[in-house]
Formats: structure tokens, C-alpha cells, sequence
């Protein structure tokens, strides 16, 4: 039994190898058909021969010798795997007498750097058609972004044609037999949707420059960066920057594709970082936009300068495509952050078309929508443009309710402000009504008190006539009463104890002592310190005097128990007469209370004027009948 099922899966995995197409790997002729408007060569419809020497010719292709040393191609399309060797492409075509177009035969890698196609001739031998992309492009025979060869008829017969291929970049070798005029067709429907295509460009740049003018974004700028770096990508790689932009610089051709998706690359993640908003929201991803940015950058200056063979290493832009397309899904999924779902839309389209290039560099014959899959990129860079056009959009509409939430939140607190001021105003209103209302009364109040005061005044100034006349009469006799009480009570405080109240009724302030120290200390004149001049005019300070020679000013306390004393004088006086009177025996404490002075400096006064005393009981220049004043002078 288990034989049996053996037998049965191995017939099926032989009918399946037997009904793969590997038999059409086996080149036949291609006949002309006018019922068939174009035809590609594909697998078996191709052979090849590698010429590592690059030293064969037409001649020893063609001839018998290495008729059988070509093989059957085995992928879709060919390319040449190794390119520092030459390469030789052979179709079979089989001609038709019978029909009414003309044939072209047309290479779709426009990016060849040299390509030789030999023709036979109804002569023999074979016509050479040399063109690629390392000419400039005005020496083509026919102007289209492609490699185009005429075909000349040659009745009924089979031909081989030739194509030798020689480039330093990967070279897809794809050809095509085509009507005259389905070429025309197809080349005006291309160059029509490239118009659309390249016109989106140019209006979605000139948009956002509108854009960027009206609202000064910096998103806007960078996405115009982007556009363009992006337009001439796209240029550099079908061939139409070759034939508009640069024509007659046709090495720039190996340099502008990478240079130009280096350019797209980097624009895309500085437009993409400032849309996300990496740098304020998520410093770890803008660090690592930042390495992925110098990795790129110093990638593309080794290519250039010392590993050349890295330069058409085109997946390195994997790298800035991913950080872009995770630092969206991150913004979009875990931050919530919507501008980022236009973004994730944007870069998944593009997945998809990278995913379809990988598969065709893998000489995978897959594609979706048929022919148009060739420009699945193409479509995914204008479905990407509208999304990123709508996250900028996004992205301004939410600025625009940042802005409008921050004026609506400044408008509530101004109203809020306008209402405390209000109520302030109010309040102070009221309070100056009252003040005005209080103050108008007391000024009624103080008229009608002024009116009493004149009423008053006039009685006062009829009685103080009246008084003034026994005034008269008794001044004289208060003027000699007057002497002889304070004669009697300066008597007293000289040699009696009275209290500080009666002290100060003699000596109230500092004027008055000072008056009294200056009686007594140049009671026989002034007479100078320095130079012994005896005239005089009065100083700066109260009874001070200035010599009229020298100029040398003497205070009144100065060699006195006054003299840079910080105490009020008339309580120095009383101090001074306090311990003269007691004969030094009352203490700091008793002055304290009394003066109501610290005791501290009640101790220090009084211990320079017990020193007084002794100083002048040593010296018998002190009896106690003299009076107290006799020990404030030195």
C-alpha cells in the first residue's frame, strides 16, 4: 500500500516537473505577427554567452563554432552577473513576407552603458547599431527613453540578432518586439503618464512653496526637498532626465540615480522627523534618525571615494526607510499622534512597491497589474505624495487648535482679569465714595468748628486786651520773681537732690545744657588751643567757637565728661549730678531705673565720672560745697 502511494506521488512530481516551463527554455524562432502588436523575450527566448576576455567579435559569435556554446536562458530576463566581463544576447526571429508594419526591436534597461546590436544583413554579415547610456543622447537614432533598433524585413526567413552588452552596473537585459506603430502608442501613452506623473511633481512642490510662504512651516520646505530630490530619482532611473536634463553629460548617468534616492532618503527623514515632531517628543528615535543619517552619508563617500563597487548597492536605503516607517507606526499606534496614520499609509504603499523590486531584482516573473507593475513605484510615490500632503495638512490642523485652545485659554483669562479689575474698580469705587462722603462731613464738622473757633477768637483777643493790661502791670514784677526762683532753684540743684522731673524743668533739652556748659567753660573768654589767639567766631556746631587765626574750631563738650558721649545731655547731666550728690554711692541699677538707660552704659558713665571725681579729689580741685557742675570740666 504505502508502494503504491509512493509510485502515485512520484508520477505526480514528474507530471508537475514535465508541465513546468522549462521546455520553453529551449529557443525557438519568435515569428512576426501583425495580429500580435509586441512580443518579450523571456526564458528560453534568450541566450547568452559570457566573454570574461572581451576579445570576441561579431564573426566568431556567429559562426558554427559557437552556435551550441550559447545557453538557454533560465529567468525571466537575463542580466550580466558579472560586470567586468562582456556579454552576448541572441534572439531568434522568424520574418513574415506578408505583413504591413514595420518591427523595432526595444531594450527596456535604459541604464545599459554600452550596447552593440548586430542585425543580418540580405548580404550577409551583420549591421552594428551601437548606443547605451555612456553616449550622449543625441547620437541615438530614435529619441525615446529606451534603446530602440529598426529591424529591417527579410521575407519569410529565421535570423539571429545579436546583442552585446557591456556595463559596469547591473544590467537587466529585457527585449522587446514591437510594431512601429504600437511603439508610437505606447510611447505617447508612457510619456503622457510621466507628464502626469512629473507635473503632480512640480505642482505639489509649487503648492507647498505657496504653502510654505503663507504659514512658514519648515514641514513644507522639507517636503519640497523631498518632491524634488524624489522627481529627479525618478527621472535618473527611466531615462528622462537623461534625455531633458542632462543630455550631453551622459557619465553623470552612472552617479544620478543613487545620488538623487540618497538625496529622496535623506529629505524624507528630516521631513518625516519634523512632521513626528522626534526631536521634543522621542529623543531616542531622532538619535537614531541621526545615525541612520551620518551611516548613509559616510556609506555614500566610501562608495565614491574608496569601495566604487558599493555605489549600486541601492537596498542600503532599507535603512532610512525603516526608521521612517517604524518612527510612524511608534507616533501612530503607541503615541497616538495622527498626523502619523498618513505617514504609515504613505510608506506601507511604498513597502509594497519595494517589496515588488525586490522581487524583480530576485528574477521573480510576478506582477500583480500586469505590465504596469513595472511602475508600481512610480504609483506608490503619488499615492505617497497625496497622504503625506494630507499629514501636513494634518499636522497644521492641529496646530491650528493648539493655537486656537491657547487664544480661546488667553481670551478666558483676560475676561477673567477684566472681571477681577471690574470688581476692584468697584470695590475701590465704593470705598472713595465713602472716603468722599466721610471726608465731606468732617469738613462740615471742621467749618462749623472754624465758625465756633472765629466766635471764640473774638472773645479771646477782647479778653486778652484786657489781660494784656495787667500784664503790664505785673511783668515787672514776674521778670524779678522769675530771676529769684530759678537763682533759687539752680542754688537748690547745686547743692540739693531733686528728681529728674524738676532737673529737666532747668535743663529740658540739649540746647539748654550746652548753653549752660559754654557760660561756664569760657566765662573768661576763649582762648585757643593750637595758637593761643583769644578771638574767636562762632563754629559749626551749636556754641562751638573757631579760631580767627587758625581756623581751629573747639566744641563745647570737648575736655568735658561730655565730650563723644552718645547719651542725651540733659540725662547725662542728671547722671553726673546723681553721683556727685551721692558721692558715688548709688548704683547702675538705680541710674538705669531712673534714666532708664541699660545698665550696662549706666555702669560705664558712671565709672568715667566716679574717675572725675577722684582725679579731682587727688588734685583738690573739688569740695563738695562747689556744686556738682565743678566735675564736668577736665
Amino acid at each position: 500500500m504505502m508502494d503504491d502511494i509512493l509510485k502515485i506521488l512520484g508520477r505526480l512530481v514528474w507530471a508537475f516537473i514535465v508541465s513546468f516551463p522549462i521546455s520553453t527554455y529551449a529557443q525557438h524562432a519568435v515569428p512576426i505577427a501583425d495580429s500580435v502588436d509586441q512580443h518579450i523575450f523571456t526564458y528560453g527566448d534568450i541566450e547568452y554567452l559570457e566573454d570574461p576576455t572581451d576579445q570576441l567579435t561579431i564573426e566568431k559569435i556567429s559562426s558554427r563554432e559557437f552556435e551550441n556554446r550559447f545557453t538557454s536562458n533560465t529567468f525571466y530576463k537575463p542580466e550580466n552577473k558579472n560586470r567586468k566581463s562582456t556579454y552576448w544576447f541572441r534572439i531568434r526571429i522568424k520574418h513574415n513576407s506578408n505583413t504591413k508594419k514595420e518591427w523595432v526591436a526595444e531594450f527596456f534597461d535604459q541604464t545599459i552603458d554600452h550596447l552593440e546590436f548586430y542585425s543580418p544583413l540580405k548580404s550577409g554579415g551583420y549591421k552594428r547599431t551601437v548606443t547605451g547610456d555612456e553616449f550622449n543622447f543625441d547620437s541615438r537614432i530614435t529619441w525615446h527613453k529606451n534603446f530602440i533598433v529598426q529591424l529591417d524585413p527579410f521575407g519569410d526567413d529565421e535570423f539571429y540578432y545579436y546583442a552585446r552588452v557591456k556595463s559596469k552596473q547591473r544590467a537587466d537585459v529585457m527585449i522587446v518586439l514591437r510594431s512601429q506603430s504600437w511603439l508610437l502608442h505606447y510611447a505617447l501613452d508612457e510619456y503622457f503618464f510621466f507628464g502626469i506623473f512629473y507635473g503632480m511633481i512640480l505642482v505639489f512642490s509649487f503648492y507647498n512653496l505657496l504653502m510654505f510662504i503663507a504659514v512658514r512651516e519648515s514641514h513644507y520646505l522639507y517636503y519640497i526637498l523631498y518632491l524634488v530630490s524624489l522627481g529627479l530619482y525618478e527621472m535618473s532611473a527611466d531615462g528622462i532626465g537623461f534625455q531633458y536634463l542632462w543630455p550631453e553629460w551622459p557619465a553623470f548617468n552612472y552617479y544620478a540615480p543613487n545620488l538623487f534616492l540618497y538625496c529622496a532618503s535623506t529629505a524624507a527623514m528630516i521631513f518625516s522627523s519634523s512632521l513626528l515632531n522626534l526631536r521634543k517628543s522621542n529623543d531616542w528615535l531622532f538619535k537614531i534618525f541621526i545615525g541612520v543619517f551620518l551611516f548613509r552619508t559616510a556609506f555614500l563617500i566610501v562608495s565614491l571615494t574608496i569601495v566604487p563597487q558599493w555605489f549600486n548597492f541601492r537596498f542600503i536605503e532599507m535603512l532610512p526607510f525603516l526608521s521612517i516607517y517604524y518612527a510612524s507606526i511608534r507616533s501612530y499606534f503607541f503615541t497616538k499622534y495622527t498626523p502619523a496614520r498618513f505617514l504609515v499609509g504613505a510608506y506601507s504603499f511604498v513597502a509594497l512597491a519595494i517589496m515588488y523590486k525586490i522581487v524583480e531584482t530576485a528574477n521573480i516573473d510576478w506582477k500583480p497589474i500586469g505590465e504596469l507593475s513595472y511602475y508600481s513605484l512610480g504609483f506608490s510615490f503619488v499615492i505617497e505624495m497625496l497622504l503625506l500632503s494630507f499629514a501636513i495638512s494634518d499636522k497644521i490642523r492641529l496646530l491650528r487648535l493648539e493655537k486656537n485652545e491657547a487664544q480661546i485659554n488667553t481670551i478666558n483669562q483676560l475676561n477673567e482679569n477684566q472681571r477681577l479689575k471690574d470688581n476692584l474698580n468697584k470695590i475701590l469705587e465704593e470705598q472713595v465714595q465713602l472716603k468722599t462722603a466721610e471726608i465731606t462731613r468732617n469738613l462740615a464738622l471742621i467749618e462749623e468748628q472754624n465758625h465756633q473757633l472765629e466766635n471764640a477768637n473774638r472773645q479771646l483777643e477782647d479778653q486778652a486786651q484786657e489781660i494784656a493790661e495787667i500784664n503790664k502791670l505785673l511783668s515787672r514784677d514776674n521778670v524779678q520773681l522769675q530771676h529769684d526762683v530759678a537763682v533759687a532753684k539752680e542754688a537748690r540743684v547745686l547743692s540739693k537732690e531733686v528728681d529728674f522731673e524738676e532737673f529737666s524743668a532747668i535743663y529740658p533739652d540739649d540746647d539748654s545744657c550746652l548753653k549752660f556748659i559754654s557760660t561756664i567753660k569760657w566765662q573768661n573768654g576763649f582762648w585757643c588751643k593750637k595758637c593761643n589767639h583769644m578771638n574767636y567766631g562762632d563754629g559749626r556746631s551749636p556754641y562751638s567757637r573757631r579760631c580767627s587765626r587758625c581756623g581751629y574750631e573747639e566744641s563745647v563738650t570737648a575736655n568735658t565728661l561730655l565730650q563723644n558721649t552718645r547719651l542725651p545731655i540733659n540725662k547725662a547731666f542728671y547722671m553726673i549730678f546723681l553721683v556727685y550728690s551721692s558721692n558715688g554711692r548709688i548704683s547702675s541699677h538705680k541710674l538705669s531705673e531712673i534714666l532708664h538707660i541699660r545698665q550696662s552704659t549706666c555702669w560705664l558713665y558712671s565709672s568715667k565720672i566716679k574717675k572725675a571725681m577722684k582725679e579731682k579729689a587727688k588734685t583738690g580741685k573739688i569740695h563738695h560745697a562747689d556744686g556738682w557742675d565743678s566735675i564736668i570740666f577736665s
